[in-house]
């Protein structure tokens, strides 16, 4: 049986109200990405990164799984899948299947002192103290432009191991992620691209599927439990 990886990003979730960064409006159309997604932006102005993040915990609490999610989640009922995602939102959980978080969790939360995490509260400010060594250095538990992602040495062996390597609404221009399909393909992994357009990747895949991930994702869902 395949060893399937799927690699997860925006665009999977832009169906449930979640907008990316590119969109046009949303709220990352209000803010500068060095404002507010960089340790830079924070460290000049936590009280803004954590007003923004307070937004999007609540945009996310409120969202719901969409059929891409819960294809996948099907998948991974049935298949031995590993998810990994780049998204923050927690839907891959909400549709019933565990991810990889590599970019981190808006329902975690990080002390920049001492880097101990717990369960973020629905709402954060700079004065909140760390559980654990009271220092007021709490942020989001989100990976930020300029941070390495986590669980690169696991994502790496997943990746070694798969036969067949997925990724679904991602921009194709975020490293390392971007590179995944390179590292799969180069074990002799079958690689598909599903996304609402191509990407700057395109050219990397053996395969290509675009439209809506509410649609596309189910049917290549439906395809590979058939076959």
């Amino acid at each position: 049986m395949d060893r399937i990886v799927v690699l997860t990003g925006a665009g999977l979730s832009a169906e449930s109200g979640l907008g990316t960064f590119r969109d046009a409006g949303g709220l990352w159309a209000q803010h500068r990405i060095e404002d507010v997604a960089t340790p830079e932006g924070f460290a000049r102005n936590p009280a803004l990164v954590h007003e923004f993040y307070n937004a999007r915990r609540a945009q996310a609490a409120a969202a719901q799984p969409n059929a891409a999610h819960r294809a996948l989640a099907r998948l991974a009922g049935r298949a031995p899948v590993t998810l990994i995602t780049q998204n923050v939102d927690g839907l891959h959980e909400k549709a019933g299947a565990e991810a990889i978080h590599m970019h981190g969790a808006l329902s975690r939360a990080l002390c920049a002192a001492c880097g101990h995490g717990w369960e973020a509260p629905a709402t954060m400010a700079p004065e909140d103290p760390c559980p654990a060594c009271a220092a007021c250095a709490t942020r989001p538990d989100v990976v930020w432009f300029g941070e390495m992602p986590y669980h690169m040495d696991l994502i790496a062996d997943r990746l070694a191991e798969c036969t067949v390597f997925a990724a679904v609404g991602t921009s194709g221009q975020v490293y390392p992620a971007a590179g995944f399909v390179q590292e799969a393909a180069a074990r002799g992994a079958h690689t598909v691209e599903l996304n609402l357009e191509s990407t700057d990747v395109s050219g990397a895949f053996d395969a290509h599927h675009t439209g809506p991930a509410s649609r596309i994702v189910p049917e290549w869902v439906d395809r590979l439990l058939a076959g």
